[in-house]
């Protein structure tokens, strides 16, 4: 059977075997990988704002205690505390806008309004998975892409900026997602459900019995 396309992580030990095993095939970098650097990097900034919150709450708390006052702490209209607002808010960064629920979309405002920076990498965050579920030619693809690195160099997040890197070296196999549109979604799906079972079990001592579990819970044909 003759390869023609594998789709893979950003791994170089992976690039290597590829190339090694598949000379022909053309290597594809699984676009959910890329998105996913994204969402960290979304992260990293909002769990850095958390850890500043937390102090400010803690100095707060010392000072209320020295001068033998009740500590009662700041709250946003919808009852958040700082730090209850950047803990809580962090579900609601990985998803797109229109799928927030009102209070998800209250407590967004209310984040982006105090933490600019926040709302810019969401932005971009966004924006690269608009451009991979959206575009459908690798010529759009490219212009979005260089329109996105824009963006990031304007914005000057040292966290995208890892991102803008990875695009420049792998620019072509990452563009090589426009040619079929494959993705490892459905592998990496199983493989969450294989990893919940072995959980589930605390562990695995007997390997055959545990394949032979998972080829009758997940085999084809039902």
């Amino acid at each position: 059977m003759k390869v023609e396309e594998v789709t893979l992580v950003l791994s170089d030990s992976m690039r290597k075997i590829v190339s090694v095993a598949f000379p022909n095939a053309k290597r594809v970098i699984d676009r959910f990988h890329i998105q996913k650097l994204a969402g960290d990097a979304v992260q990293e900034i909002r769990v850095a704002h958390r850890w500043d919150a937390l102090q400010q709450s803690n100095e707060e708390m010392e000072e209320c205690k020295l001068s033998g006052k009740t500590y009662v702490p700041f709250r946003f209209p919808n009852g958040d505390t700082r730090p209850e607002l950047l803990v809580r808010s962090r579900y609601l960064l990985f998803k797109s806008a229109d799928k927030w629920t009102e209070r998800q979309k209250e407590r967004a405002g209310i984040l982006f309004d105090e933490y600019p920076d926040i709302k810019v990498a969401y932005g971009l965050s966004h924006s690269l998975r608009m451009i991979f579920s959206k575009n459908a030619i690798k010529d759009a693809a490219r212009l979005s892409m260089a329109k996105w690195n824009d963006k990031v160099e304007r914005a000057g997040m040292k966290q995208f900026n890892v991102i803008a890197a990875t695009f420049y070296e792998h620019y072509g196999e990452i563009l090589n997602l426009y040619n079929n549109r494959f993705t490892n979604a459905a592998a990496e799906s199983f493989n969450a459900k294989i990893k919940l079972f072995r959980a589930n079990l605390h562990g695995v001592t007997d390997k055959k019995f545990f394949l032979f579990r998972i080829a009758k819970l997940y085999g084809y044909p039902h």
